[in-house]
């Protein structure tokens, strides 16, 4: 069988054992999650056709106005189109088609004539995020870009009406302010999306089903990036503090629910880099299988080549909080030759490998004792540069159970998306049954969330 699919094994099945062996303190870790979010353009275009719609104005009065004998009417005719502008706003452009009927005469006695003309009205909309979690919007007119202009048509007499229409525009602009800053500040409200991240974080996290192992987070500030504009949407991030804290055994409590979102700081620039620990275990019986593919029937010599030993059997467990390799040797030395050693993560060899080691050697033999002095600085030289417990497919198989969890729809709205940038055992733990490695990651872990 495959050494790999071996070792994946072997950890899968003693999973559960180790995490309650251990008992390791897991510091809390202070780090940030990122949360970009996305508002397309086209949903304030969405807004901003479903609040205007159809007819726009109309005055069916001809002697309102100080008898001004005129009658309008004013269409929106195409959708309305949202660009953004240089800074933090956006543009509006409303095409509107009007009719106008105008009354001339004198004495009561009118000759009325109607026309119909197409514009643009033109607005400019900036943008602001409020403290409770809405947005803040303040409109202005920009004027209007006339596709045909108003003119009645009285046969020999033709009268330019721009005038006239432009102040009644003018009139209905503001209006139009009005009602895309009510409808803009009503509709986009990130409130509930903010409360659902936030509360997203009141379960804690299986990261590792075979290890039992948790990842609780618990969320401290919360920041908010500048709006920036881009052609077709509009984008932020959301900054949240943490602290990060790894456990073992039963699923944690989780933390109370918020109803509201917390009130926010603002912030420049903020930082991706997510930190948490978790746990791989490796059983001393595959240590054990890795020293014997390593050594079994080694032959080596000493003492320029007059003594030859051969490692017959060699077997791995743990002690004292040290990890033990007992070898049994035939030849100039016959006995069992017991070297203890700290265990650490070679960074360079990414292995497991034994530091601080001590020699001992149990034989009936005197001579191979005394031979044993020799033989020492041997075998430990040899343990100490070859022997090692490679952590690549524990690293892999951390990597991938991690990023298993950050990667999911937790809520509607809000998906949860990230990847360990970069992983590295930090300390080997020694219990009864194996080796325990508390592994540090870093991720860039985001939240996405849907406009409204």
């Amino acid at each position: 069988m495959n050494h790999k699919l071996i070792l994946i094994l072997w950890i899968m099945s003693f999973g559960k054992l180790f995490s309650q062996e251990i008992n390791y303190n897991f510091p809390k870790l202070k780090s940030s999650i990122n949360m970009p979010v996305r508002v397309p353009l086209s949903e304030l275009m969405n807004i901003a056709n479903s609040s205007v719609t159809g007819l726009i104005f109309s005055d069916d009065s001809r002697v309102d106005n100080n008898n001004d004998q005129l009658r309008i009417k004013v269409w929106k005719t195409n959708p309305i189109k949202i660009t953004s502008g240089a800074k933090q706003n956006f543009l509006i452009e409303v095409p509107i088609k009007i009719w106008i009927e105008k009354g001339i005469g004198t004495l009561g006695v009118y000759t009325y004539q109607e026309t119909t003309f197409e514009t643009v009205m033109h607005f400019n909309t900036s943008i602001n995020f409020n403290p409770n979690w809405t947005i803040s919007t303040q409109t202005t007119s920009k004027g209007f870009k006339w596709v045909s202009k108003p003119i009645l048509d009285y046969g020999q007499v033709k009268i330019p009406i721009t005038p006239l229409v432009e102040s009644k525009l003018r009139t209905e602009q503001q209006k139009f302010c009005a009602t895309m800053d009510k409808e803009l500040s009503s509709k986009l409200n990130f409130q509930e999306m903010v409360v659902s991240a936030w509360n997203l974080f009141s379960e804690p996290f299986l990261i590792s089903e075979d290890f039992h192992t948790w990842l609780k987070i618990s969320p401290t500030k919360i920041s908010v990036t500048p709006l920036v504009f881009y052609k077709d949407a509009l984008d932020f991030s959301i900054g949240v503090e943490i602290f990060s804290e790894t456990l073992t055994g039963a699923k944690p409590k989780a933390s109370a629910l918020r109803t509201v979102a917390p009130a926010f700081s603002k912030a420049e620039v903020l930082p991706t880099n997510f930190l948490l620990q978790t746990t791989a275990s490796i059983p001393y019986s595959e240590a054990t299988r890795m020293a014997m593919e390593m050594f079994d029937e080694k032959e080596f010599d000493f003492r320029d080549s007059k003594h030859k030993v051969q490692i017959k059997d060699i077997k791995v467990y743990g002690k004292d909080g040290q990890v033990v390799l007992e070898a049994t040797t035939e030849g100039a030395v016959n006995g069992v030759s017991i070297i203890t050693g700290m265990p650490v993560y070679d960074t360079q060899k990414k292995k497991i490998v034994l530091r601080e080691t001590h020699f001992k050697l149990r034989t009936q033999n005197i001579l191979h004792k005394a031979a044993s002095l020799l033989f020492k600085n041997k075998i430990t030289r040899m343990i100490e540069e070859d022997y090692g417990i490679p952590t690549a497919e524990l690293e892999n198989y951390s990597r991938k159970s991690t990023e298993q969890a950050f990667n999911k729809d937790y809520y509607k709205g809000v998906k949860l998306s990230g990847r360990v940038t970069s992983l590295a055992p930090q300390k080997i733990l020694v219990g009864v049954h194996g080796l325990t490695a508390i592994i540090d990651m870093q991720a860039s872990v985001r939240l996405m969330l849907a406009g409204n």
